[in-house]
């Protein structure tokens, strides 16, 4: 389990440093992009991919690139959404992301879906309702179009979800090696990021941020050990997935609400606990009924 635990530590730290970006002035669309490097290279080097037995002709191109360009597209919704609804609110919308890929198996792989995973999505959607909220944010007050605190973490959730289901895709070309192909879909998520550095610095005429390369190796680093501790935790439980599962979801959850509460001072109403409280049942039903 002390895989698992790491795992919800980097995971919360990545959502921690970008918080802490935003509130020390850092451009956090920036530190987004040298998040890659970092994960590129420590890919590389520690997990090794075998690029010379890749089967450059059968790979998956068009999925690798909607990846590529999801990924990136992805951080800047979660930085906004922790920017605008908190902490607490946008690590519960990736978290029960989970139910998205959960939905597709049944609808559209028309995959059997037993009653108690029904029952866990139905109370993980009234879950997100909840712990979400449907109040104005404060930074919002004002604004011509009126945005709501639900509108980040909800498309964190809608597309968190669809990155998981293609990231099974994935999984599912076995003629190549998932290291490998990981290890493409961040160079290539690279390159997209560049190109949106480019746009910053030169249509948007932000001005270049060293402190945002800081932050982004940093942050590249913690995301890399999120997924390398992830992996060493299934593979150290392989008879117990839903163990790994359940701990990495509800832990990064109730970590979350933890560092937004105590340490973010984020205000969350009866309603919102309640919420997080549901996610925390929701994902104990999927995993052990």
């Amino acid at each position: 389990m002390i895989f698992v635990l790491l795992s919800v530590i980097c995971s919360v730290t990545v959502a921690v440093l970008l918080k802490l970006a935003k509130q020390n002035g850092v451009e956090t669309k920036q530190v987004i992009v040298w998040n890659y490097p970092a994960a590129v290279a420590l890919t590389y080097f520690v997990l090794q991919p075998d690029l010379k037995l890749l089967e450059w002709d059968t790979m998956p191109v068009t999925l690798y690139t909607t990846l590529a360009i999801l990924l990136p597209g992805m951080f800047v919704f979660i930085a906004l959404s922790i920017r605008y609804s908190g902490l607490v609110k946008t690590e519960v919308a990736q978290r029960l992301s989970l139910f998205i890929p959960l939905l597709a198996s049944f609808f559209l792989f028309h995959e059997k879906m037993e009653e108690h995973k029904m029952l866990g999505i139905s109370i993980g959607l009234l879950a997100i309702l909840c712990s979400i909220g449907w109040q104005k944010s404060q930074n919002d007050e004002g604004t011509k179009d009126g945005r709501y605190k639900m509108r980040y973490p909800l498309l964190v959730f809608v597309g968190m979800g669809i990155i998981d289901i293609l990231f099974k895709q994935v999984a599912l070309h076995v003629n190549i090696p998932y290291i490998s192909s990981m290890f493409i879909i961040f160079v290539m998520a690279m390159f997209v990021a560049t190109l949106l550095l480019f746009y910053f610095l030169f249509v948007e005429k932000q001005s270049f941020s060293r402190k945002a390369v800081g932050y982004g190796l940093v942050l590249g680093v913690f995301n890399f050990c999120n997924i390398l501790f992830y992996m060493k935790a299934h593979r150290a439980l392989p008879e117990n997935p839903s163990v790994v599962f359940t701990g990495m979801n509800i832990g990064v959850i109730s970590l979350g609400a933890l560092i937004g509460v105590l340490f973010f001072k984020e205000r969350l109403s009866l309603l919102n606990y309640l919420g997080i409280a549901l996610s925390i049942v929701s994902v104990l039903i999927i995993a052990y009924l």
